[in-house]
């Protein structure tokens, strides 16, 4: 039987969907989706089933985690040559993505509310032969409908912040009846999976996997903006911080204008994790009385910060130099994805808040791929001296390189584990 909290979340959801959905179209209609795709959020799918393939479904929450299964699913669909994929995420931001990354065989929907109403029907039109859940998107009605269904699943990435663990250790009755409709659960690392099964997820179907953000392949970039933004610099030195957060930019700012004193002509390019930030952040660099150019006017690289509060080119920022910082770090929120900075072939600087990445810049510290640093000064330190030796900036862009292709392989690995248990017909 359903444990009480399950049945009172199934109750309170049916009489507040109305509510929930007029908040979730309302906010992707003033991103710029279509009716008809907000529509999709009450199970209206605008997409039709391939009825003849076996259908493989990835939910996951927004863009980070969106971007972690991309080359899973390009190494399935290898192995699985007649299968088709869909993605569920519940950001327009990530559905803009997926759509610049789409890999063969596969569609993106937005994800249907936890709610009766927009999972039955969302259910019955995609009748998913295997469900993959990324991270910690955790929807109970989600869940259970979809292990009704007689659907093989699996959890990947899985990671709870500590507040979640403690959360489900005081319901472990919902905890077990939740947990246990997954074949496999594989976890970023040993701390996560014993955390699963002191929660009450079934032991022998949870194991330590790979982060799979590891594992993503690089940014896309733009060839002609690359060219364009290459001249605009021409042999200007440049470096990157990416991914900042409110706070972080005056850190920031206050270590480029100490590198100034040292290098007149450096510019650097500064990517706010939300471009909705970018006036804000404008009012900043004036602040510092810094001269810019500003991406969302139509600028290329000049003056002595470029402001790139676009969404979808950092591949192609990342290309301009070779030393990034990122941010999310230098205060309390657990820091961003160094890989996809190891696979652009550029030094990784970070703050000391890295949670979220903990065992992996560790491991990038210990092989020369990366440097923790903990201020303004500290900032300007490092990427002076990586300025100042060139033959020094090659050995921690190499050691960056080196980790990346030493994970690729993996990926195969997960991917098989992942078709052995939810019963999929591998290729002949």
């Amino acid at each position: 039987m359903a444990p009480l909290l399950y049945r009172f979340w199934v109750g309170a959801s049916t009489v507040l969907v109305p509510f929930a959905a007029r908040v979730a179209i309302s906010k992707l209609r003033r991103a710029g989706v279509p009716v008809v795709r907000c529509h999709e959020k009450l199970g209206h799918a605008t997409e039709p089933r391939d009825p003849d393939a076996p259908l493989v479904w990835f939910h996951a929450a927004s863009v980070g985690e969106t971007q972690a299964v991309l080359a899973l699913i390009g190494r399935m669909g290898h192995a699985l040559p007649a299968a088709r994929f869909l993605i569920t995420s519940g950001t327009a931001t990530s559905a803009a993505m997926v759509a610049r990354r789409m890999p063969p065989r596969c569609v993106h929907q937005f994800s249907p509310l936890d709610a009766p109403g927009p999972l039955r029907r969302f259910l019955r039109h995609w009748r998913p032969d295997a469900a993959i859940f990324v991270e910690s998107e955790l929807w109970p009605q989600m869940l259970r409908r979809t292990h009704a269904r007689g659907t093989r699943m699996a959890l990947v990435n899985a990671r709870l912040s500590a507040k979640s663990i403690a959360n489900w250790r005081r319901f472990p009755k919902t905890a077990r009846y939740l947990f246990e409709v997954f074949d496999l659960i594989l976890t970023q690392n040993d701390a996560m999976a014993e955390a699963m099964v002191e929660i009450n997820a079934p032991a022998d179907r949870v194991a330590r996997g790979i982060n799979l953000k590891s594992l993503a392949g690089p940014l896309p970039r733009d060839e002609d903006t690359l060219f364009e933004a290459r001249a605009a610099l021409g042999h200007r030195p440049v470096w990157i911080a990416s991914s900042t957060h409110p706070g972080e930019e005056q850190t920031v700012l206050a270590a480029h204008k100490a590198l100034l004193e040292r290098y007149p002509d450096l510019c650097l390019i500064l990517v706010p994790r939300h471009p909705d930030r970018g006036q804000e952040v404008t009012g900043l660099i004036a602040d510092a009385g810094l001269s810019l150019t500003r991406r969302t006017r139509g600028d290329m690289p000049g003056g002595q910060v470029f402001l790139a509060d676009t969404l979808g080119e950092l591949g192609t920022w990342y290309a301009l130099g070779d030393i990034v910082f990122l941010g999310g770090s230098l205060r309390p929120i657990g820091g961003h994805n160094p890989f996809e900075v190891a696979q652009a072939g550029a030094a990784v600087l970070s703050g000391n808040h890295v949670t979220n990445f903990a065992e992996t810049f560790a491991e990038m510290e210990a092989r020369g791929a990366a440097r923790l640093v903990a201020d303004a000064r500290d900032i300007a330190e490092r990427v002076g001296a990586l300025l100042d030796d060139p033959a020094a900036l090659e050995a921690v862009r190499a050691a960056a390189s080196a980790f990346t292709r030493d994970r690729t392989d993996m990926l195969d690995s997960i991917a098989e584990r992942l078709i052995k248990a939810l019963e999929l017909a591998p290729r002949a």
